[in-house]
């Protein structure tokens, strides 16, 4: 690989930069000498040959804009001068065929997980408090009180020592002192915990469950059956009011549809019954704390990398996201599904331009069909209320190259690999086909994560060239780093560092395995993922409005 610039497939008619170039520097490409008529940041692209006004601008091999106006070779693209266009599709018009990746190494590797009795393996064991409705989440908070630190999960504070440090200088008149304070660095605790095969207590508020369409309620509904089902979660905690639209039977028919021989314990009080606040907390905390200690009786045992569903997720996504990171998860992807495993890719507002691909990568025209309307549908939502595909990149990702959806669309469909498609979900349907399942989610990190472990992801793989904080409360998510100095500069929530592949020290196939090891210590509780170190626990249901 050139160090300076990459043209990512012979087709294109852009380059990447690699580094930062200077306007008025020479080029040289394939004997040809390029004079930059403009500086090009590291992560932006730079005509390789004149187009002409309303012309396609190719990367990745596939149409990911068109000019605004006549672009002289040389000169940088930007969101000035280019606007957003991406391929068409149609029906399936071929079946792609796939070469497997040597996953020799892997084969006989294993990781040590919770079996589960459906045949499921859990990466984790974690006991889920769920709310209904919004009007439990007060109820939900104070159970996590009276739980997290008396059951050894809490941590201590390193930023209440420092507020404590500040109000001591301050009642002593020494407020001069505090800009000398220094934060404590963070150091895992070792706490001493009651349950010693439980990973930790999850607390899942949300705001939905009642007063919006019943759609919402249902597909709420559907995703916290799907959390429950998850194999990281040994068993939950359902907490009712009783007059809002999520009903416990609502959730009972999604569980059964999901699972209907589920046997994990799930204790379910009503607030409208159980009478006074005080009862129903009693009794949640007494019943949960019973359960817990039988699910503390399951250990880790060996279990065949097979037993992986490994959601695929990008977010602060740059413009060497789709050359490192996101290719190198794709490695993963194939090693997975090779070894007989799941993969889930998500995020249908950044799979915009490349449908035909996928399309024909689905093993038959039924699973293909589904895609094409769930595709067709959402774009027409968005259009409906006057947005659109072409307005996902956020500010970030413009500032660091991505400067349209089919762009950065053409780069996170990296994640998915090259295996077949062998499923495509719906919200909140869960992945039952070992292979490349695709999950229509919307972009937004959150809502996106969220989804993949409502789907039955055991673990999280997460590439970003910004830098996001992002986790999972059950799902242990890994953060990838699409560049070194990302990783140098935030190193408290990056895992694997893929800026090795932007400087030519490893390639793409070398970066995936290295990848596969970290999992695989993840998986078996090893080691923890930076985003459950800093507890990261974010959850956002999507209420399937517009959300890009």
């Amino acid at each position: 690989m050139n160090h300076k610039f990459l043209q990512i497939h012979p087709q294109d008619n852009v380059l990447v930069a690699l580094t930062d170039l200077r306007a008025g520097e020479v080029i040289e490409f394939e004997g040809k000498k390029i004079t930059l008529k403009d500086s090009v940041p590291a992560k932006h692209k730079f005509v390789l040959t004149e187009i002409e006004q309303g012309g396609y601008v190719y990367m990745y091999g596939s149409v990911v804009g068109k000019s605004v106006t006549p672009l002289v070779s040389g000169s940088v693209l930007t969101t000035a001068n280019v606007k957003h266009e991406a391929n068409s599709f149609s029906e399936k018009t071929e079946t792609t065929g796939w070469t497997l990746p040597d996953f020799s190494r892997f084969e006989r590797r294993t990781f040590k997980g919770y079996h589960r009795s459906d045949g499921q393996v859990g990466t984790a064991n974690y006991w889920v408090v769920i709310p209904l409705v919004f009007c439990e989440n007060r109820n939900v908070e104070v159970i996590k009180q009276a739980f997290v630190d008396e059951l050894g999960f809490g941590k201590p504070n390193r930023f209440k020592s420092l507020v404590q440090q500040m109000a001591d200088l301050y009642k002593t008149g020494k407020k001069e002192q505090i800009e000398t304070l220094q934060v404590e660095e963070f150091v895992e605790v070792s706490a001493s915990k009651i349950f010693k095969n439980i990973d930790g207590i999850k607390f899942l508020t949300h705001q939905g469950g009642c007063g919006g369409i019943r759609q919402d309620s249902d597909m709420l509904c559907a995703l916290l059956a799907g959390y429950i089902n998850n194999p990281n979660v040994a068993g939950a905690t359902v907490l009712s009011l009783g007059c809002q639209n999520a009903q416990p039977a609502i959730l009972k028919e999604k569980l059964n549809a999901i699972n209907p021989n589920l046997d994990k314990p799930i204790i379910l009080l009503e607030q409208q019954k159980e009478g006074t606040e005080s009862n129903l907390l009693s009794q949640a905390i007494k019943q949960t704390f019973l359960a817990m200690a039988e699910a503390d009786q399951q250990e880790r045992q060996d279990a065949p990398l097979s037993k992986l569903t490994i959601g695929l997720e990008c977010g602060g996504s740059d413009g060497f996201s789709g050359i490192s990171a996101n290719p190198a998860v794709g490695h993963v992807s194939d090693l997975i599904v090779a070894l007989g495993g799941k993969s889930i890719l998500s995020e249908f507002p950044e799979l915009c331009g490349v449908e035909q691909e996928l399309i024909n990568r689905c093993v038959d025209n039924t699973i293909a069909k589904k895609f094409s309307k769930l595709m067709v549908d959402y774009a027409a939502s968005a259009e409906a209320v006057g947005s659109g595909f072409d307005m996902n990149p956020s500010p970030g990702n413009i500032k660091d190259g991505l400067i349209t959806d089919a762009m950065k669309s053409s780069g996170a469909a990296k994640k998915g690999g090259t295996s077949p498609v062998v499923d495509v979900l719906d919200y909140a349907e869960y992945a039952t086909k070992p292979g490349l399942n695709l999950l229509c989610t919307p972009g937004n990190d959150v809502e996106s994560t969220t989804a993949m472990a409502g789907s039955g992801a055991n673990i999280i793989l997460f590439t970003t060239g910004l830098g996001t904080p992002t986790g999972n409360p059950v799902t242990p998510v890994i953060k990838i780093s699409s560049n070194t100095k990302l990783a140098e500069r935030m190193p408290d929530i990056i895992d694997v560092n893929t800026g090795a592949v932007i400087s030519g020290e490893k390639t793409i196939p070398q970066m995936g395995e290295e990848m596969l090891e970290h999992i695989i210590k993840v998986a078996s509780g090893e080691i923890k993922s930076k985003a459950q170190l800093l507890d990261q626990d974010d959850f956002i249901p999507w209420k399937r409005g517009v959300s890009l």
